[in-house]
């Protein structure tokens, strides 16, 4: 009988950590496509509309302007997209200097018609509006 419980008890922790496991990988799968829509303005340079559509985290960080600005400088000179394929994606609730939240960080292996092999990081944090919004981008 004490056999029988252990093996209930075993089965049902298993199947908790599914559950968890299911849902966090339907947050990444939502994070990674808000991440995915998010870079298709940058793409097409609509770098003010990429900002206001960030997170607020990110648009108390960063002016519209600076944003702009840097996207100009950096982002542009790329050129067009070729290719971005997810190379990894991780659910966290802490990140460091960012306040305790619900954030996917996500790599895109990215490939433009000036730089052949880039790593694009983009965190999609999920918002006070309940929507996944992107937090952070950053080009390697």
């Amino acid at each position: 009988m004490v056999r029988n419980i252990v093996s209930l008890l075993g089965l049902f922790l298993l199947l908790s950590v599914g559950v968890v496991a299911a849902g966090d990988s339907d947050k990444e799968k939502a994070a990674v496509a808000a991440a995915e829509e998010w870079l298709t303005m940058v793409d097409h340079g609509k770098y003010v509309e990429s900002w206001n559509e960030a997170a607020q985290y990110f648009k108390n960080a960063v002016k519209r302007e600076q944003w702009e600005q840097s996207l100009q400088a950096v982002r542009k000179p790329l050129g067009k997209l070729i290719f971005r394929k997810v190379k990894s994606k991780t659910y966290k609730t802490s990140l460091p200097g960012a306040p305790d939240g619900e954030y996917v960080v996500i790599q895109f292996e990215t490939s433009f018609e000036n730089k052949q092999s880039t790593i694009e990081t983009v965190t999609p944090m999920m918002d006070k509006d309940a929507k996944w919004r992107v937090s952070g981008y950053y080009l390697r």
